[in-house]
């Protein structure tokens, strides 16, 4: 089993940069892939983009493909999402999610843990 705690949101102006982080506990956080969702107001949520369990390779959204990042350090058991050029549209609640499938898995009904999210927001 693995717990998620996403970090590192807040307000941030339009053309700005957050870098998230995804905190997982056990000892087992190499062999799940992470995903990034985010949901804004009035939206249905949105995969933003995943990292594969060893973090050669990752996928995005195409909202984000160009602007965000992700990366992983498995010896801290953390997943990163660099978010830079942000844009007003990019307001939501930012979650993170762990699955045990080894290709990229863009629905979040197909992960097996969540974490509990954290709010981004961007001013115009």
């Amino acid at each position: 089993q693995v717990q998620l705690v996403e970090s590192g949101g807040g307000l941030v102006q339009a053309g700005g940069s957050l870098r998230l982080s995804c905190a997982a506990s056990g000892r087992t956080f190499s062999l799940y892939r992470i995903g990034w969702f985010r949901t804004g107001p009035g939206k249905d949520r949105e995969f933003v983009g995943d990292i594969s369990k060893s973090g050669v390779d990752t996928t995005y959204g195409d909202s984000v493909k160009g602007r965000f990042s992700i990366s992983r350090d498995n010896a801290k058991n953390t997943v990163f999402l660099q978010m830079n050029s942000l844009k007003p549209e990019d307001t939501a609640v930012y979650s993170c999610a762990a699955t045990v499938r080894a290709r990229t898995v863009v629905r979040g009904p197909e992960y097996d843990y969540w974490g509990q999210g954290t709010q981004v927001t961007v001013s115009s």
